[in-house]
């Protein structure tokens, strides 16, 4: 396994005014709180009071708001309903200083809001309000054509795949192939069941269950998650597989080279909820910014450490970075 040098704390300045297109799956994340005194006797289950609702931007929208607080330029392409959830979604998106004309309003089709019910910051009960089937063609046609319409501005493109339908055989290879045309870097957040879609690509980002159920692999050790790893880029062509193995930190693995293996930094894991986003996030906008591979994704797993001491999704801006890197040990975040 391969290390690196200490980052430098100076390279964040470089992602200043760049710019990158997300294109994915939209999410409202809606946190309700309150507390829990008694058990129903309806049925063995908690009652909760409320006392309060939160919203945040999710999936592909949380990965816009995450570029935005790293002094990026955003244009972000998704579907949304013609609904509340669409309303309250582009206020939120409005307020992080990301444009919401991206987002396609579709008759018939709800925007996907994700109710997570907390006591004592403890989660309850989810609730999901979606619509997971494929979007009609002409939905589909709408999308890509206004995806590769902004594709031309940007310095790297993000797809942001929580499988609600949009993304499929009819605009990863169109998206795919015009990125590769232009020289774009592209960094995937993935799912098991377009797997094969995913290609060509620069990076594509599994945690490590979803590459051992890519590969029908048992993988406990680094050794398979290499094993792994390679086993992908002989399926597809990409420049690296970047793993995500929660406390164990993450692995690149590049088609050519060693692996790299990154250690966790985080002092406390409060909440996993959107880390996946900001690493997306912070890597596109290091190859945006002209970063090497393997320095993007170590800034990467510095942002994680931060997202995931937080409750909920959370944008994870370029000061923060500088602040955790400067209260961590340098041989650490070297790699």
């Amino acid at each position: 396994m391969s290390r690196e040098t200490p980052l430098d704390p100076a390279a964040l300045a470089r992602l200043s005014g760049r710019r990158v297109l997300v294109v994915g799956d939209v999410i409202v994340d809606r946190y309700l709180h309150g507390r829990v005194d008694r058990i129903s006797p309806e049925a063995p289950v908690p009652v909760v009071r409320l006392e309060g609702e939160e919203l945040r931007p999710g999936g592909a929208a949380n990965v816009a708001v995450n570029l935005r607080a790293l002094g990026v330029e955003v244009d972000l392409v998704a579907v949304v309903g013609r609904d509340g959830g669409a309303e309250r979604l582009g206020a939120l998106l409005r307020d992080a200083g990301v444009d919401p004309s991206g987002l396609l309003p579709v008759t018939g089709r709800p925007t996907t809001v994700k109710s997570r019910v907390l006591a004592r910051h403890q989660q309850v009960l989810r609730l999901d309000e979606e619509d997971d089937h494929p979007v009609p063609d002409d939905v589909a046609r709408r999308f890509v054509d206004r995806a590769v319409e902004r594709l031309g501005e940007a310095g790297a493109l993000v797809v942001s795949d929580y499988a609600k339908g949009l993304l499929d055989g009819r605009s990863l290879p169109v998206l795919l192939g015009e990125a590769a045309a232009r020289g774009v870097p592209v960094v995937i957040d993935p799912k098991i069941r377009h797997f094969e879609l995913y290609t060509p690509a620069t990076v594509i980002t599994p945690n490590q269950g979803e590459l051992a159920r890519a590969t029908a692999r048992e993988i406990r050790s680094p050794g398979e998650v290499v094993a792994a790893a390679r086993e992908v880029h002989g399926r597809l062509r990409l420049d690296a597989v970047l793993v995500t193995r929660g406390e164990e930190g993450m692995l690149l693995v590049p088609r050519e080279g060693e692996p790299l293996e990154i250690p966790a930094l985080a002092r406390e894991v409060y909440d996993v909820t959107g880390a996946g986003d900001t690493v997306t996030a912070v890597l596109a906008a290091g190859l945006a910014a002209g970063f090497a591979l393997a320095e993007a994704a170590r800034w990467a797993n510095l942002a994680a450490a931060v997202a995931v001491g937080r409750l909920g999704t959370a944008a994870v801006s370029r000061e923060e970075l500088a602040r955790f890197l400067a209260r961590s040990d340098g041989e650490e975040v070297g790699g």
